[in-house]
């Protein structure tokens, strides 16, 4: 697993958001490298069934929580239950999130304060919670963010500003828990076969709607998630997940002139 294995082998680890999509992928990767797992997301019974999966595979059985990262204590109790069953944490992988999806027209102030709950605000209850055991392990906090921290498209405004914000917190603190030894890894991922574009504006997921992303541009997800885990254990500052995602990043940098004319063109089109 290009590496991975030696490093995460016998690591605990932590994945929210673990019930579906690149968390279901990541914990089944690294059931496979030898990690003693917690699996923390809303629907218990996908756990539980990805829990089983991941021990029929040979791999020690994980831990399934019952977890919602938009409630204060949820993430704390987890995390102190995840302690008394492995004795450490390691690796906590801040995963969980949705996608708000519409123009600015059609959104409200609650779309927005509700996408920040999760994408935002769940990333700091899981770093908080997690931080005063991963400190004494001098572990490693990973951030999941996406190439839209970097760049934003018409009707993705919610989205984008809370990817923003999660790759500020990951600049900012990057530098302060290096002082206490804790390393941070900020994974922006591309387009990524996944269940996100199938979540609704309310954070349900609608396993039946069609994927808006072609198939031809989306990696898979066992291929981003290699990926994912070998840049965490090269101990990465942050690592772009996809050629698109690599180049969408070098355009914003160096020619941003050309995504503001993309964009303004995407903003003409008429709304379906």
């Amino acid at each position: 697993m290009n590496g991975s294995n030696g490093y995460f082998r016998d690591k605990t680890v932590l994945v929210t958001g673990a019930s579906s999509g690149i968390g279901e992928e990541l914990a089944w990767q690294l059931g496979l490298c030898g990690a003693k797992l917690t699996l923390a997301a809303r629907r218990q019974a996908a756990l539980e069934t990805l829990a089983d999966r991941i021990a029929k595979a040979g791999a020690p059985r994980p831990f399934a929580a019952n977890c919602d990262v938009t409630r204060d204590g949820d993430v704390e109790r987890v995390v102190s239950e995840s302690v008394r069953r492995w004795g450490t944490l390691d690796v906590v992988i801040a995963n969980a999130g949705f996608g708000v999806v519409g123009q600015l027209k059609t959104r409200s102030i609650d779309d927005y304060r509700r996408q920040f709950e999760t994408n935002v605000f769940g990333v700091l209850r899981t770093i908080y919670a997690a931080l005063p055991e991963i400190e004494k392990s001098r572990g490693h906090v990973v951030i999941i963010g996406s190439v839209a921290g970097w760049t934003s498209t018409p009707g993705t405004s919610a989205y984008a500003m809370s990817k923003f914000a999660v790759r500020a917190l990951a600049n900012a603190i990057t530098p302060e828990l290096r002082l206490v030894d804790v390393k941070v890894t900020l994974i922006s991922p591309g387009f990524v076969v996944s269940n996100i574009r199938r979540v609704d504006n309310d954070g349900v997921l609608r396993a039946e709607a069609p994927d808006p992303v072609p198939a031809w541009l989306a990696v898979s997800t066992s291929k981003a998630v290699r990926q994912m885990l070998k840049a965490v254990a090269q101990g990465k500052r942050e690592q772009i997940i996809s050629g698109h995602g690599k180049t969408l990043v070098l355009v914003e940098r160096f020619a941003p002139w050309v995504i503001r004319a993309v964009a303004r063109r995407l903003a003409a089109r008429p709304s379906a």
